[in-house]
């Protein structure tokens, strides 16, 4: 877990002329896999990582809610906590970063719970738009913040459920549950094995270490967000593939009525449905080698993952397929793409002995194709959210 800064409390202090409350922190995340089936109900096994969001929270009277930041300068964001109506958000912020800690105090005063006033600081080292959750982990560390500061006494579940509304219907971003989960429902050292229809989950084993194994995050520096058009557009395809199926969601597709009803799909919708009804297999399929202590077995699940991603639902980037290239040919055992697409993160499953090398030849190929070099680094599963 990250240490929390040191300076967080004292800049606090600087920012608003009281201590704070207290200081509360959640993570961000790798999917190991699952991608895009969470707004389909399907499976996914994301689990959290050492990178945190911090808040530095102070109760008020004041009737506002003044967000500040440590990499904003040293202004802050004020919201009349009276605008943000139930249905009507009324947000008269400057957008950004604030969005999603005024997302959350939203949504918790649709549920009629409500402070008098807040004060936030917020210090993240979650690298923003690498695929990694850094807006999750925002969410996640504001609402365990409000739920305790509150008493609101609310549990992991509901508090997923308030961020997912918090991106999806303040901010405008059309996410599934897949990364607040991950951020408050993780423990270290282990998967989070998420069913999306019922939101139940279950801790996989994932003990990286004890099969001299590394999981390397290759960061492209090619920046997403989820609010983009391209994430839009696969959600309304796979709508539509719902609709022309006539099933509820994707999840009850099977890879037997996909094979007979393919038929009925335009070419697109097709290849969008091919890779949902693909990706919920391979997670089932990973997940049962998870429990069986085969670690070293999931590598070309992990592969077959990507390569789903970058033909069929199309939303990988050429630095995303060099990453993930090169670290196979540099003797990866598995290679994806994680998080939403179009730019972000890769990962790889790494012999630890190796892990120098095939950062090395990943670093060399961007440099060959005059890119700007990779962010690598290796992740463990780390603890969910807290105080």
């Amino acid at each position: 877990m990250s240490a929390v800064p040191t300076s967080l409390a004292a800049e606090f202090r600087g920012r608003f002329g009281a201590d704070a409350d207290g200081i509360w922190s959640a993570p961000g995340r790798v999917n190991l896999i699952g991608e895009h089936t969470d707004y389909n109900a399907g499976f996914a096994l994301p689990f959290a990582i050492p990178a945190r969001a911090f808040v530095a929270v102070r109760a008020t009277e004041s009737g506002e809610a003044v967000l500040a930041s440590t990499f904003a300068g040293a202004g802050s964001v004020r919201v009349r906590l009276d605008e943000l109506g139930p249905e009507d958000p009324g947000f008269s912020g400057d957008g950004g970063w604030a969005r999603y800690l005024a997302g959350v105090v939203w949504a918790f005063a649709r549920r009629g719970i409500t402070l008098p006033g807040i004060e936030v600081l917020l210090h993240s080292d979650v690298p923003v738009g690498a695929g990694l959750s850094s807006s999750a982990a925002v969410e996640c560390a504001v609402a365990v913040a409000v739920n305790d500061l509150a008493g609101a006494g609310l549990d992991r579940s509901e508090l997923v459920q308030i961020c997912h509304e918090a991106e999806n219907d303040f901010v405008g971003a059309p996410t599934g549950i897949l990364d607040q989960s991950a951020s408050l429902l993780a423990s270290a050292g282990s998967g989070l094995f998420l069913d999306c229809l019922d939101r139940s989950t279950r801790q996989v084993p994932l003990d990286l270490e004890a099969r001299s194994l590394v999981l390397l995050v290759i960061d492209t520096r090619v920046t997403h967000a989820h609010e983009s058009g391209g994430y839009r557009d696969r959600v309304a395809s796979c709508r539509l593939g719902e609709r022309v199926l006539g099933v509820g969601s994707l999840r009850e597709v099977t890879a037997r009525d996909f094979a007979e009803r393919a038929h009925l799909l335009d070419p697109e919708t097709l290849r969008r449905v091919r890779h949902i009804v693909t990706e919920n297999a391979r997670v089932q399929d990973v997940v049962s080698l998870l429990d069986a202590g085969r670690l070293e077995d999931i590598g070309p699940l992990l592969t077959a993952s990507h390569v789903s991603m970058r033909d069929d639902y199309e939303i990988s980037s050429p630095e995303l397929d060099v990453a993930v290239d090169t670290a196979l040919d540099a003797g990866a055992l598995g290679a994806r793409m994680t998080g939403g697409g179009f730019g972000g993160s890769a990962i790889a499953l790494v012999p630890a002995a190796l892990a120098e090398s095939v950062s090395a030849r990943i670093t060399a190929a961007f440099e060959d194709a005059g890119w700007v070099p990779p962010h690598i680094y290796s992740v463990v599963p780390a603890a969910g959210a807290g105080r």
